[in-house]
């Protein structure tokens, strides 16, 4: 069981990058990409060609966040010039990528076994805390800046923040780029903890990268940028967690984890409703009871 949370933890940190990616577009510019499912895969097949082909495994990163960078842009010139669709922006992309991936693979998987490694002499757990800190002190220092503001206020309140002179094509394309480039970063990332790299390594993962984003923020809060990224990162290691555990259950097979995601999603979305909804009730309860108690205390005065 050790093993497993160590495992989970492990994992939670180092898809952390793709959270914070998908928190870029799904809660900074309200932006529903579905890149990240190819993106993720294309910054793994990246790293894993251009490290056995004995390029240095950091250059293979920086080169795997710069790829994910471009289907960003690429998604980003779909949607702000093509005038195409934002959500249908994203499938085109998810599609094109998988054709791409291949191509770069050459073959449906790659084994990183005898190839160097950044985790070579680096305990994996240390590094991925270190590129969470990094990205998430980086991010918060961005949002901070002019162009950090001027990407918040495209998702915000679009119509707005154009009126005041600001160029929203440009920031939209700039924070899907951006994302996207963290998403491939993790990619990479996890191609080089697993040691390998496939062609649906990818897949449904914009699931668990919403279910890392909604955990974190209904468990932690979001009312600050500082706040909510520490909760993105945070949620993503809750996310593995639970995982990890589900797959202890007996009863519970790998297959069946895209449905437990699914439940663990509505659970996130649903529970900080209904508490809201309870509250809110009370508050009126409670007012309603003041509100009889002012009467009744009136018409005791008046006898």
């Amino acid at each position: 069981m050790l093993v497993s949370l160590t495992g989970a933890l492990e994992s939670g940190l180092l898809y952390a990058l793709m959270a914070l990616g998908v928190f870029i577009t799904f809660r900074i510019l309200d932006f529903p990409d579905l890149t990240v499912d190819g993106s993720f895969t294309t910054g793994g097949a990246i790293a894993a060609v251009m490290t056995i082909s004995g390029v240095s495994p950091w250059i293979a990163l920086l080169c795997a966040f710069l790829g994910g960078a471009l289907a960003g842009l690429c998604t980003g010139l779909l949607h702000t010039k093509g005038k195409i669709n934002g959500l249908l922006s994203g499938i085109i992309m998810m599609i094109a990528l998988y054709s791409i991936n291949l191509r770069i693979l050459g073959k449906p998987n790659v084994s990183l076994r005898n190839a160097d490694n950044i985790f070579n002499g680096i305990d994996p757990i240390i590094a991925g805390l270190l590129f969470a800190i990094i990205i998430k002190v980086g991010l918060d220092w961005f949002f901070k800046t002019d162009l950090g503001m001027s990407l918040r206020g495209t998702g915000d309140n679009n119509r707005m923040i154009r009126s005041f002179g600001a160029n929203t094509d440009r920031t939209i394309i700039i924070g899907v780029s951006l994302s996207n480039a963290l998403v491939a970063g993790s990619g990479a990332l996890i191609a080089f903890s697993s040691n390998a790299a496939n062609a649906t390594m990818g897949v449904g993962i914009i699931v668990a990268g919403l279910a890392s984003v909604i955990i974190g923020e209904a468990i932690f809060g979001a009312k600050t940028i500082f706040r909510a990224t520490m909760a993105i990162v945070l949620g993503a290691i809750i996310y593995r967690l639970i995982y990890a555990i589900a797959l202890r259950v007996g009863w519970l097979d790998a297959s069946d984890m895209k449905l437990i995601t699914s439940i663990i999603i509505i659970g996130a979305l649903i529970i900080p409703t209904a508490r809201k909804a309870m509250k809110s009730k009370a508050v009126a309860k409670r007012r309603t009871e003041e509100v009889m108690n002012s009467i009744h205390g009136i018409n005791g005065g008046d006898r």
